[in-house]
C-alpha cells in the first residue's frame, strides 16, 4: 500500500529557498508516478510538477517554470520538490500524489499524502 508522507514545509521570506520531501512509508511506489500539488486557502488545488518512474520525464506548472524543481531518489523511496526565488503567492499547502502517469490532472493520481504548509512572507 502506497502511503504518502510530506515533510519540509515552514516559513521563509520571499526570495528563500525550502526543499520539500515526499516519502512512501509504504515502500511501494517506485514505479508510479509521483506529482506536487498545492492548495491555497479558498482557491483549487493547482498542479506543480510531477516526475516518472525513471527520473527520465519531468513537466511543471507553468508558474512554477525554472523556479522549482522535481527529482526522485527511488532507492529512498523519496521525491523531493527544491522551490527557488520564493514568492508570497507560493503560499499553500503542498500535497504529493502517485499515480500512473505524468499528468498535471489531479483525478488521475490515485494516492495523496495529508500535505505540509509552505507560508513565504513579503
Amino acid at each position: 500500500q502506497v502511503q504518502l508522507v510530506e515533510s519540509g514545509g515552514g516559513l521563509v521570506q520571499a526570495g528563500g529557498s525550502l526543499r520539500l520531501s515526499c516519502a512512501d512509508s509504504g515502500r511501494t511506489f517506485g514505479n508510479l508516478a509521483v506529482g506536487w500539488f498545492r492548495q491555497a486557502p479558498g482557491q483549487e488545488r493547482e498542479f506543480v510538477a510531477s516526475i516518472n518512474w525513471s527520473n527520465s520525464r519531468t513537466i511543471y506548472g507553468d508558474s512554477m517554470k525554472g523556479r522549482f524543481t522535481i527529482s526522485r531518489d527511488n532507492a529512498k523511496n523519496t521525491v523531493y520538490l527544491q522551490m527557488n526565488s520564493l514568492k508570497p503567492e507560493d503560499t499553500a499547502v503542498y500535497y504529493c500524489a502517485a499515480g500512473r502517469w505524468v499528468v498535471g490532472t489531479k483525478r488521475l493520481y490515485d494516492y495523496w499524502g495529508q500535505g505540509t504548509q509552505v507560508t513565504v512572507s513579503s
